[in-house]
């Protein structure tokens, strides 16, 4: 990742400690489970009676897709608000599901990046965005796209900590590896706070011995940084973004809708732990 140009004043402002909780979900690699994590996630938080909004930075609009918006109601999106063309507050939209508020993206936003390449303080364009806009609620998750450009930068500058789902694949920990170095680099640079919220392993198979064994060494190297619940290969995971809905309101009772019941407990008992 190249050397950004540190701008101020907001290159040493703190990032706001009141409101809601920002959790950027962030993996340069593709594929892993990042918009399946936050649509889920998200949905299993709202029905614990917690107020969540979806950020949808990643120009695909998979999250937007996978919570059913239709074209027209990606309009005004995750783009002009990153510009400065919209509040925030305007931009959000019903998901349908009761808690549950989306920013979508649309296809614009992959322009994003090389427009605010020449903007002055442009690590910092979502969180001052997101300033003043997230009253009433209790959890923001920025769903970031697979690359460490710009639009990532931003989610890592506005958000309190970073959640990671990683493949239990045989690249996983190479390739954390440079995400690891990349939060490092933004808490130096312009978020001291940013920590590691938690990683994820996703796409389980309990019949193949290379996910034990990635598990394992993912737990050697984090510790307790990695989530008790693993989230499985599930045809029904799969399967519902083509629906327009996230698994658990496509079918309850399936292994992948439990895993992220199970996800979203383990997250409040950790956030009951840092808000402590």
């Amino acid at each position: 990742m190249k050397r950004f140009a540190v701008s101020e004043p907001y290159a040493l402002a703190p990032i706001p400690t009141t409101g809601p909780r920002v959790i950027a979900i962030a993996n340069q690699k593709g594929g892993v489970g990042k918009t399946t994590t936050a649509i889920n996630l998200a949905t299993a938080l709202a029905a614990t009676e917690k107020k969540i909004l979806i950020i949808d930075l990643d120009p695909q609009g998979n999250a937007s897709t996978g919570l059913g918006l239709t074209a027209a109601a990606r309009a005004q999106s995750t783009y002009q608000v990153l510009m400065g063309d919209l509040p925030a507050r305007e931009a959000m939209r019903s998901s349908g599901i009761g808690n549950l508020w989306v920013i979508p993206a649309g296809v614009d936003l992959a322009g994003a990046e090389l427009e605010l390449v020449a903007e002055m303080g442009r690590e910092f364009r979502l969180r001052m965005a997101l300033e003043g806009q997230l009253d009433g609620l209790d959890y923001v998750l920025i769903d970031c796209p697979p690359a460490l450009g710009l639009l990532t930068l931003n989610a890592l500058v506005a958000a309190h900590a970073v959640m990671v789902p990683l493949q239990c694949e045989f690249f996983a920990l190479e390739g954390i590896s440079h995400l690891v170095k990349t939060i490092e680099r933004v808490r130096r640079l312009f978020n001291h706070d940013l920590d590691i919220q938690g990683i994820v392993l996703t796409m389980f198979d309990r019949r193949n011995n290379l996910s034990d064994m990635v598990a394992a060494d993912v737990r050697g190297y984090f510790g307790s940084k990695v989530y008790n619940t693993v989230i499985p290969r599930n045809v029904r995971i799969s399967e519902a973004p083509s629906h327009g809905k996230p698994v658990l309101l496509y079918d309850l009772k399936c292994a992948g809708s439990q895993a992220y019941l199970h996800l979203a407990g383990e997250m409040i008992k950790r956030e009951r732990g840092w808000a402590a």
